[in-house]
Formats: structure tokens, C-alpha cells, sequence
């Protein structure tokens, strides 16, 4: 018997195209974001062909076109545009990458797959045939690529078949539906859910929910120490953590479960300017995915803690005290100019943090006691209403 013929990709040619669903069988989404790919591959090719320098439009993702939006307070992403050309010694190597992700992402609709933005690299990454020319060095110029991909052609990373990996961790009173199955978010256990990286409607869906408000801790090692305690059970909540700075998925779930439940959301982050910053980012959005900051920003968020004020407020020991270094007095410095902290109490805020001179974790309040975060320290500023907005 012959043996099996196999077909061998040679060595620095990239994988072969997979097969594309009939357009009748993808749904109107799909469809909609692969017209939009095509729409961009149709106008290089028109310009070529006139004998004209291709080139792409797109929306400049910087501060100089970002703005705060004083009605809405958020952060927006404005009306400049920048010009990716071809015939650009400096551009010319975005341009390929940018039409090489967008390519891989149509056959990614098409095919009905989803990959990770790693595994969009791997994808899109090989030597170009005849040069020892790599398409990509490294993640850190594809993932920039996504994001020019997303701002050139309006779609979001989602809607191109892309995620990233998922961080976060949620547990209370909350029945969710993932892709068909149903889970009870009070049943999780020691780990809780981990909160996918993609939180749209058309995955996720919310069953039934029984919780009264929602607190987001910035470290998983606090988001253990409460659910432990069942802090989630007593005080009738959603408890979830970001892990750091919140990923998308994390800021798309806390934004829907604000938005559709109608539910308060209080923050609780270490005490210095970075905690401030992740607090920020989840109320107003942030200057890279401005673009996004309808879907992600959370405006009504609360911030409960901890305070500056904390210190002398629960009578912490000055042991828990970090001295501030220069790095955090000029970020704070820095953040007392945005608009979104030009309110007096967050300016009392941010002058008290710089007045103490030290910076303080949220698990320093377990100097007093390991149940006095649960028992004490939340239960009486939500009682009392002490937050900031």
C-alpha cells in the first residue's frame, strides 16, 4: 500500500489559507467586518493601479487628539488622522504589517475561528521569501498593528476574531450564561470564575442577578483574603479583582454589569498614584484605547479606598508606611491637572497623599486585624457613604 502523501509547508512561508465559509452562512457582523477588511484592501489596490501611492487613513491614537469629554466624562479619542503610505521608507513596513493582520483576520471571520493576539503574531510572522526580512520582530510591533487595524476600519479586536488572555477573577450572587453554559458565580469555590477576555453580549449573558453592588479590588491577594471571609455573602455583592490594571475584558464586564444591571461599582486599590491611575483608567477609559471608551469606561464608578486620610481615619501603625519616591510624587503631581481629578475633595485627596510623604497597600490593614478589611474597614465606609466619585 502507498504510503500517505503529506503536504509540507516549507520552512519560512507562512501557514496555508484556510477555508472561508460562504458569505450566506456568516452572521451580519461577520459579514459587515469583512466588507470593512475588503473596503481597505480595495483602496490600495484602486490606488496602485491609478499609479498612485497607496496609503490608509487613519485616526491618530495620542494625546494630541485625545480629550475629556465633561458631559459624558469620559476620555474621547478625536478627529486627526495620520496617513499610513507605502512609498514611505519610515511607514512603509507598518503599512505591509497592517494589511498582513488585516488578511489573517478576514480568514479568521470567514473560518469562524478565534485566536489569541500571541497566536496572531505567530500567524503573521515569517521571513520574507529570498531576504532574511521577518514580517515581525517581535509581539510588541504586532500588538500596536491590532489597535491601527481596529481605529482604521471601526471594528473592534472582538469583532476581528481576536482575544487576549484573560485576567481576572469574579465570584458573588450572579448566574451568567458563557457560550451555552450556565454558571452560578456563588458556587465557584476558593478560585472563582476567571473573566474572559471577551464579555460581549452575544457570549455572555446574565441570567439572574441578586447582588446590590459590585467591589473591584485592584491585587488578587486582597480579591482572597475577602472571598474567604465570603465578604461577597455578607454584604450581598459581585467581588472581582483586576489583577492590576484592568484588561479589556475586565473593564467590558464591569461597564455591562453597571450599564444593563444597573449596579453601583466601588474600587479599592493600594494607596499611591498608580492605584489612583488604575482607578482612572476604569472610570474615564485611557489615552490608547480612547477609541473604546463607550464600551469600557465605567463614569459612575466609586472610589472607595484606600485613602490617603485612611491613616489617621482607622488609626493604621506607621509601620504600613512606604516613602514615596520620586517617580510617585511626580506622577501625582502630574495627576492633580487632569479635569477628571480637578474636584476639590480629589485634590484634598491627592495634596494629603503628598502631605504623609508614604504611600500604603491595601494589605497593610491587616496590621489591625486579618477580619478587619471585612469586618471593619469596607463595612463602615460603605455604611458611612466614604467614597470618592
Amino acid at each position: 500500500m502507498a504510503a500517505k502523501k503529506t503536504t509540507k509547508t516549507a520552512r519560512n512561508e507562512p501557514p496555508p489559507r484556510p477555508k472561508m465559509r460562504p458569505m450566506g452562512q456568516l452572521a451580519p457582523i461577520e459579514r459587515q467586518t469583512i466588507e470593512k477588511i475588503d473596503t481597505l484592501a480595495r483602496s490600495a489596490v484602486e490606488a496602485v493601479a491609478r499609479g498612485e501611492n497607496p496609503a490608509m487613513q487613519m485616526k491618530m491614537r495620542a494625546l494630541s487628539n485625545v480629550s475629556f469629554n465633561e458631559k459624558k466624562r469620559i476620555i474621547e479619542l478625536g478627529d486627526k488622522t495620520q496617513s499610513r503610505e507605502f512609498f514611505n521608507t519610515s511607514m512603509a513596513r507598518k503599512f505591509m504589517q497592517t494589511f498582513l493582520i488585516a488578511n489573517r483576520c478576514k480568514e479568521l471571520v470567514g473560518e469562524g475561528k478565534t485566536v489569541s493576539i500571541r497566536q496572531m503574531y505567530y500567524l503573521t510572522k515569517h521571513t520574507l521569501k529570498g531576504t532574511s526580512e521577518n514580517t515581525f520582530e517581535g509581539q510588541e510591533e504586532s500588538d500596536p498593528i491590532i489597535e491601527d487595524l481596529e481605529v482604521t476600519i471601526d471594528t473592534l479586536r472582538e469583532e476581528l476574531h481576536l482575544f487576549a488572555n484573560k485576567r481576572g477573577l469574579v465570584t458573588g450572587n450572579l448566574v451568567v450564561n458563557d457560550a451555552g453554559d450556565e454558571i452560578d458565580l456563588s458556587k465557584m469555590g476558593r478560585g472563582g470564575w476567571g473573566i474572559p477576555s471577551i464579555c460581549e453580549e452575544k457570549e455572555l449573558k446574565f441570567v439572574r442577578n441578586d447582588a446590590k453592588f459590585i467591589l473591584l479590588v485592584e491585587k488578587q491577594a486582597v480579591w482572597h483574603r475577602l472571598n474567604e471571609d465570603r465578604f461577597w455573602q455578607k454584604q450581598n455583592c459581585i467581588l472581582m479583582t483586576s489583577e492590576g490594571q484592568a484588561a479589556r475584558g475586565v473593564r467590558r464586564l464591569l461597564q455591562r454589569l453597571s450599564g444593563e444591571l444597573k449596579l453601583p461599582v466601588y474600587c479599592l486599590v493600594d494607596n499611591d498614584p498608580w492605584g489612583l491611575y488604575i482607578y482612572s483608567v476604569l472610570k474615564q477609559g485611557s489615552i490608547n484605547l480612547a477609541f473604546e471608551s463607550m464600551r469600557l469606561a465605567v463614569p459612575n464608578v466609586r472610589f472607595i479606598g484606600m485613602s490617603s486620610l485612611d491613616y489617621e481615619k482607622f488609626d493604621l501603625p506607621s509601620a504600613v508606611e512606604i516613602k514615596l519616591s520620586k517617580e510617585d510624587i511626580q506622577r501625582a503631581q502630574q495627576m492633580k491637572k487632569y479635569p477628571w481629578f480637578a474636584d476639590a475633595k480629589w485634590q484634598r485627596e491627592i495634596d494629603a497623599l503628598l502631605k504623609n510623604g508614604f504611600k500604603m497597600e491595601v494589605d497593610s490593614l491587616l496590621s489591625k486585624s486579618i477580619e478587619f478589611m471585612t469586618e471593619e474597614y469596607l463595612p463602615k465606609k460603605l455604611r458611612d457613604r466614604d467614597y470618592l466619585t
